[in-house]
């Protein structure tokens, strides 16, 4: 059974007269425990895909479905909640907060969500332990680098538990080497805790990490990938150029 699911979620930007379809009737399930992947030109509406399912966004139509929620018809104040709850977020830019502390910006949805600081900070720590950090906590962000730093980030997104962890290009704004151990965290969030993680990223490499990859152009889903066997992100180079192509 899926945890999350769309149906024909649809983004349109522009006028009535010319509308532009940033995502096109999209029809998605991901399942409990899964590792999926979102791919595509520049353009193809992967990040809007992600804001939408996060509900960052509104969508033009269509529904999103996080467990028995329609995440498209909750007020303002019921999807904050649904979000800071059952979701996490991980962006390219780490979003932490200057003058805090690691362990600081990784209890503030706990502490947003009325957790008192000493658990939260507690959990914090906890968290932190899981991406290898239980040694910065008091440090704050100038003093990580940016690996570490995307690491915190994902000790804050995983802090709550969430039922989704959304990761829109988490290893973008990293070298090669922090890349690589930024996305075995996720993989281990997934076979260690049994985490679901929808990632967009345009690297085949890191993409090569997922159970499943969907394919996006020009706002639809045209082609997918249950991945298997060696070779994966040569795999992945070579279907992205055929539907670039296509």
């Amino acid at each position: 059974m899926s945890i999350l699911h769309t149906e024909s979620l649809t983004k349109v930007y522009g006028t009535a007269d010319q509308p532009i379809y940033a995502l096109n009737g999209m029809n998605l399930a991901v399942e409990q425990g899964e590792f999926l992947a979102i791919m595509g030109p520049s353009g193809s509406g992967k990040s809007t895909a992600l804001y939408l399912m996060g509900g960052l966004e509104k969508p033009t139509s269509g529904k999103v479905w996080l467990r028995n929620s329609d995440m498209s018809v909750l007020n303002d104040d019921d999807l904050s909640k649904l979000r800071r709850q059952s979701l996490g977020f991980v962006f390219q830019f780490f979003n932490l907060i200057p003058v805090l502390s690691a362990r600081e910006n990784v209890a503030i949805p706990l502490i947003l969500d009325g957790v008192p600081r000493p658990e939260a900070l507690k959990r914090a720590d906890e968290s932190l332990s899981r991406v290898g950090l239980q040694d910065r906590g008091s440090h704050r962000p100038s003093e990580l680098s940016g690996g570490q730093q995307q690491r915190a980030a994902l000790a804050r997104a995983l802090v709550t538990k969430p039922d989704v962890v959304l990761a829109d290009e988490p290893t973008g704004n990293l070298d090669s080497r922090s890349s690589d151990e930024v996305v075995q965290m996720l993989r281990e969030a997934v076979d260690k805790w049994g985490q679901t993680i929808v990632l967009v990223t345009h690297d085949p490499r890191v993409a090569a990490h997922a159970n499943r990859i969907v394919f996006l152009k020009d706002g639809k889903i045209v082609d997918e990938n249950h991945l298997k066997g060696e070779g994966k992100a040569e795999q992945i180079r070579e279907q992205l150029s055929k539907v670039a192509l296509s």
